[in-house]
């Protein structure tokens, strides 16, 4: 039998790697800045680019698509030539991969910051970055299959089944919930609208945490795992089920985020059904990788790799069983729009990926550096820190929100609610704000350990390069099943087949839920009343989304007697068809603000964002004085944005769309005379106009402002069908 010599390609893990670490210090310092935001709102008073609005998303998405991102990248690429023992097959697709990527991640850190934005969770960025996120994924795709097919290995390890699946569904989740019509180079309007819209949202972010946050990293956990413990994976039989199952029923459960939403009622229960469903499999995964570690726990004890493993796995099983159980509708009513939700998803980010990753780093590097890890009692401390942050993160988040569903919800004797005032929620949880900073503290210190740790260890170590690796060459058998093979084993040698067949369990789920609802107009019954946005209240709209808006406020108030009773009627389905995006929100730092349209005057609104404190004693909202100071545009877009509207569906005429600037600065000019009702306002205007005198300066009128163009998106919201208003807190 021929034996082949080849070289693994370690430099590309390596840069993968390195990037890993990088962005976990930057995704996680931002992460660290943004939760004392809310015990220092004017923090970066003043600077856009730094409020909060804008450095959320920029930290989800650092630590998902860089941290993790890079992690995953790095595991793969080392794992799959050794399980295939073949190199990569292209270098070169390898480095665009690399490089690609890495461009992505620096354009998302630039234009969040500067609010270019498409406000969907997990997939903010804008379309060009969109398409390049597609190219790139394609090029990874393209490089891992082509190396499977030139495999030295007949049967493809289980590691590679979750790999395979991965590429698939994302690539398939990012293109559908990505589609969009351009406005301008980093302007765009999604194609769905409201309902529809945050189904498709959701179908792609509750897939996004499943497979790109959990499937890639089960795959890593079934190769590195056993190589940490020279052990055998516990059940392959159970391997089997835990892949089949998984990847089949996870699609479904996208709906269970839109609980009590104006979401048909059909796709709701079907998300619950299939969420419950999903313990079953993930458990299933759990248990085959900590029995993977039977007989070998005395080394669990002194080996920090396995410690970091165990507690990620670990954290794996408790996020996976949490979130069936917040998908029971009972649970949701709790849960849904407080901090529950928020310690919920940092239990999966710090423990199952965060550990993991540390657990990989901490095993590779040596192994690349050909070398022992510098310190194993500094990755010690670096796990018991770790461990400390996770508890002292989440734990007084679990508190937070039980304490915010309970405060929201509580009656007096007479029916009124017992904290009308949102705020009051607000300020009770202060301390757990306090208290979650503390464990982000600790996290980050953590990760400052294994930096120094890792650095030393590549010091000592020799340089990495590739390795020299042999193997005999494939021979070729029948491509029928063999005597005696079981249908699994002679898929396992079958990777277009087994690949196929992924294809298929991911796609079936998503076309039953998501299809109706985009083709049966009888889902979405509509509303008479309901009117397109005007232009102004359209460039509000888009300052709304720049800002963030949507990460403090939802626009959904679901059939509960205690969010009628403060926020209005509840929401009905109809009211968001003109909605590109939708913006229901998923966590309420802030009141809901659907029904907040005419609750409070123009000027409550000017001073309010102007300074949050004035009108509202203790609230932690941000001043936003760049809208007072922006220059609205000159419109040259709003034709142009009204068109795309149209396209999609919005029923302007071409009348609405030639007389756009015109009904613009009416309406503008309309709210600067509502503004003159204050005195204050009146005073401050006079000031300011001679100031710009003084200087030789042409003075920029308020109705040519941005604040003006916000102010007009606030009062529309909720509008379009006669309510009676709740009580002004």
């Amino acid at each position: 039998m021929e034996v082949q010599q080849f070289y693994y390609d370690n430099k590309i893990v390596k840069k993968f790697l390195y990037a890993t670490i990088f962005f976990g210090v930057v995704g996680m310092l931002v992460g660290l800045v943004v939760a004392l935001m809310y015990l220092f709102p004017g923090m970066t008073d003043g600077i856009s680019w730094l409020s909060y609005g804008r450095l959320r998303p920029l930290h989800t998405n650092v630590v998902i698509f860089a941290f993790v991102g890079n992690a995953i990248f790095a595991g793969m690429y080392y794992s799959l030539q050794r399980l295939l023992k073949t190199r990569m097959f292209s270098d070169a697709l390898s480095n665009i991969n690399f490089w690609g990527w890495q461009l992505i991640l620096v354009a998302a850190a630039i234009t969040l910051p500067l609010g270019f934005t498409s406000s969907k969770e997990y997939a903010e960025l804008e379309w060009p970055i969109d398409i390049a996120i597609a190219v790139i994924w394609v090029v990874f795709g393209v490089n891992m299959i082509m190396t499977i097919l030139r495999r030295r290995e007949r049967h493809l390890y289980v590691a590679i089944w979750f790999y395979l699946a991965t590429f698939i569904t994302v690539a398939v989740l990012h293109i559908f919930n990505s589609l969009s019509l351009p406005v301008s180079a980093l302007k765009s309007y999604s194609v769905y609208a409201g309902v529809q819209d945050a189904l498709v949202q959701w179908w792609y972010g509750h897939n996004a945490v499943a497979f790109f946050l959990t499937t890639p990293f089960l795959g890593l956990m079934y190769y590195f795992l056993p190589k940490a413990a020279n052990r055998p994976v516990y059940s392959y039989r159970l391997s089997i089920i835990h892949f089949w199952s998984l990847i089949f029923i996870y699609i479904w459960a996208g709906p269970h985020h839109l609980l009590y939403s104006a979401l048909p009622e059909w796709a709701q229960n079907l998300g619950v059904v299939f969420s419950i469903m999903l313990i079953a499999p993930s458990w299933g995964g759990m248990i085959n990788g900590l029995l993977t570690l039977r007989g070998v726990w005395d080394k669990v004890r002194v080996e920090p790799v396995l410690k970091f493993f165990v507690v990620g796995i670990t954290g794996y099983g408790m996020a996976t069983f949490e979130g069936p159980m917040l998908s029971l509708k009972n649970v949701n009513a709790i849960a849904h729009f407080t901090d529950w939700i928020v310690a919920h998803v940092h239990v999966g980010a710090l423990a199952w990926n965060g550990f993991m990753t540390f657990g990989l780093i901490y095993w590779l590097i040596p192994k690349l550096t050909k070398t022992q890890l510098w310190s194993t009692k500094l990755a010690n401390v670096h796990f018991w820190i770790g461990t400390l942050g996770i508890i002292l993160y989440t734990l007084p988040l679990y508190v937070a929100g039980f304490n915010q569903a309970l405060m929201w919800k509580q009656f007096n004797p007479d029916g009124s609610l017992v904290y009308g005032n949102f705020l009051e929620t607000v300020t009770q949880i202060m301390p757990m704000y306090a208290m979650r900073a503390v464990g982000g503290t600790l996290y980050l210190i953590g990760m400052f350990v294994l930096v120094y740790n890792i650095i030393k260890t590549v010091q000592v170590g020799e340089k990495i390069t590739d390795e020299l690796a042999e193997a005999p060459a494939l021979e070729r058998i029948s491509p029928k099943r063999l005597k005696g093979e079981r249908f699994h084993g002679w898929l396992e040698r079958k990777p277009i087949q087994l690949t196929v067949l992924a294809t298929v369990a991911i796609l079936i789920g998503g076309i039953i839920q998501i299809v109706p609802t985009l083709v049966v107009q009888e889902n979405i019954p509509t509303i008479s009343s309901v009117k397109p946005y005007t232009p102004l209240e359209l460039e509000g709209r888009d300052l709304y989304i720049r800002e963030g808006c949507v990460g403090c406020h939802s626009q959904m108030i679901r059939p509960f007697r205690s969010e009628v009773a403060r926020y209005g009627e509840y929401s009905k389905s109809g009211e968001y068809v003109y909605d590109h995006p939708f913006l229901w929100g998923s966590k309420r730092t802030g009141p809901d603000l659907m029904r907040i349209g005419g609750k409070y005057n123009d000027n409550w609104h000017f001073n309010h964002m102007w300074d949050p404190q004035s009108t509202s004693a203790g609230s932690i909202m941000p001043r936003y004085k760049w809208l007072f100071d922006n220059k609205a545009a000159d419109y040259s877009d709003i034709e142009k944005k009204m068109e795309v509207m149209v396209k999609l569906g919005v029923p302007y005429t071409e009348a609405d769309i030639l007389n756009a600037r015109k009904n613009m600065a009416a309406q503008a000019a309309q709210i600067e005379e509502n503004l003159r009702n204050d005195p204050d306002f009146v005073k401050s205007d006079a000031q300011g106009r001679e100031k710009a005198a003084a200087k030789g300066e042409q003075y920029v009128d308020m109705k040519d402002r941005e604040i003006i163009s916000m102010i007009a998106y606030l009062q529309r919201l909720g509008t379009d069908i006669k309510i009676k208003q709740p009580k002004q807190d």
